[in-house]
């Protein structure tokens, strides 16, 4: 597509989004990453609506949360996702999680494969909404801390953060790719994601404001068909998150095929595997690997790899541009910037595109309540935990906080504790943990339960597989639970509130001694 072809078919959806809402009214999007999807989170922009970005993988209740959240007036949708050559319901989810009137596009063709519920309407009838109506259109010009986009980052608390982006964070993705990945015009740049995390609104503003084209690819990333896409289109610029490489190098999919145009490779949302960082530079002749590490509320990465600087694989050289931080000790004083050490990250507060407010949270407290002061200011928390290693890389060692990575996905121990604790009647209650490999990569996810009735045995099997069912059914398909025990009960403060760090300890050392034997 052509970036006249993408401007009339964005001026045309934004025609028609001006028969049906006012300025500023909130509209979701709950599709897989494709071109129509694209044209609609532009043309949202263009006419002066907020895009809420629902990721396509939700169960129904965390699509009803986010469309509540948001106070989203509509939500445009997918009948079916095709993954596979196999059709996965979408539009059904997306009903039974809203009643909001929602614009439903076909998976494949012009025909929907479903019948849109009353008040509904199919994308062909949205779309003849703007016929007779200009086929230019003016774009609404606002202020710069005006909201474009909200997204989602998990709490806490078990409530989803809803993050408001302003006018000034597409200016920040586009900033931090050029000077980080290198990105420019005539580049190909592909990141199989999806606009309700936030790597979609980063890769898509990335390649449009660097002059780059906009690669994607409409399936599953996991298998061949995708390896094959990169070489046909002749992808320059490839970004991934862990788990997907793993998944690329245990099936072998890029045997054969001809990765040699693609000059810099990223990777994010999880802890990165050496030697599948190995395994994927080689498949390119070597290009290097960049780190990228940071959150939907800052609309970048705080700490990332550099093509300026030499790159280890699985490993950071340093800050992202215009970014300070400093590495706490468990008294809250900063180490020395040159000693290597381990602790809470705790970002300088003046940073470019990241937000000062939160829809259904208090910013201060949730960023900046006790984090101490630093040259006269106090300090951002994002509760990473970090490595400074000698020679001057950072390693990122997992959160402070009650939250995890799953496959690239931030969710919390909360949310997996609510769905799990139903799963079973004889639970008293569960403990979501994150543990790492000892070799290093992805983040597996853990359960601990502890029973009702403490006297009674109970295979963790079964109550594996209860949890991996709860989990997929209310909260996301691709979470997977990798290790379950049966505790008599878990370790608290005086104050009664579960100390997971502790539990996380404790199974590291388990498993620990298991790879020993």
């Amino acid at each position: 597509m052509s970036l006249k072809e993408l401007r009339t078919q964005v001026m045309t959806v934004a025609n028609a989004l001006d028969t049906m809402f006012q300025k500023g009214d909130r509209i979701a999007i709950d599709m897989p990453m494709t071109c129509n999807a694209v044209i609609v989170y532009l043309a949202i922009i263009l006419g002066g609506f907020v895009v809420v970005g629902i990721a396509d993988s939700f169960a129904p209740q965390e699509i009803g949360t986010r469309m509540r959240v948001a106070k989203a007036k509509a939500i445009v949708t997918q009948d079916f996702i095709i993954r596979g050559g196999k059709k996965f319901p979408l539009y059904s989810r997306v009903m039974e999680g809203t009643s909001a009137k929602a614009i439903v596009i076909p998976a494949t063709g012009d025909r929907l494969g479903v019948t849109p519920r009353n008040g509904d309407m199919s994308w062909k009838d949205f779309l003849s909404r703007a016929a007779g109506r200009s086929s230019m259109y003016s774009p609404v010009y606002q202020s710069a801390d005006a909201l474009i986009n909200i997204l989602f980052s998990s709490g806490t608390t078990g409530e989803p953060k809803a993050i408001p982006w302003t006018q000034l964070c597409p200016i920040r993705c586009g900033a931090d790719t050029w000077a980080h990945l290198d990105v420019r015009p005539k580049d190909i740049g592909c990141w199989p994601t999806n606009l309700g995390w936030v790597m979609g609104p980063i890769q898509l503003f990335s390649c449009f404001l660097n002059g780059a084209t906009l690669a994607l690819y409409h399936g599953s990333p996991l298998g061949r068909g995708f390896c094959k896409f990169v070489q046909d289109a002749r992808v320059s610029v490839l970004g991934s998150v862990p788990s997907l490489v793993k998944s690329w190098k245990a099936g072998n999919l890029t045997k054969g095929l001809d990765w040699t145009k693609i000059r810099v490779l990223a990777t994010t949302g999880e802890a990165s595997d050496i030697d599948d960082n190995l395994w994927l530079s080689s498949r390119t002749c070597y290009k290097p690997i960049v780190e990228c590490c940071g959150g939907t509320e800052l609309a970048s990465s705080y700490i990332q790899g550099s093509l300026l600087q030499p790159q280890a694989f699985g490993a950071f050289s340093g800050a992202s541009m215009s970014t300070g931080f400093v590495i706490l000790d468990e008294q809250g004083n900063p180490y020395p910037d040159n000693l290597p050490c381990s602790g809470e990250v705790g970002l300088f507060p003046l940073y470019f595109g990241a937000t000062n407010r939160l829809l259904n949270a208090d910013h201060d407290k949730v960023y900046f309540d006790g984090m101490p002061i630093y040259r006269g200011r106090q300090l951002r928390r994002h509760g990473d935990i970090i490595q400074r290693t000698v020679g001057d890389y950072y390693i990122v060692q997992g959160r402070a906080d009650d939250t995890m990575n799953l496959g690239g996905i931030k969710t919390s121990s909360v949310e997996i504790e609510r769905v799990c604790n139903g799963a079973d009647e004889g639970l008293l209650e569960t403990a979501a943990v994150s543990i790492k490999p000892s070799g290093g990569g992805p983040e597996q996810l853990a359960i601990l339960a502890v029973l009702k009735d403490r006297s009674t045995s109970y295979d963790a099997n079964i109550l594996k597989s209860k949890f991996q069912r709860s989990i997929q059914r209310n909260l996301n398909p691709l979470f997977r639970v990798s290790y379950v025990k049966v505790v008599p009960e878990f370790p608290r403060t005086a104050s009664n509130k579960l100390l997971r760090r502790v539990l996380r300890d404790q199974l590291k050392q388990e498993l620990a001694n298991r790879s020993k034997l």
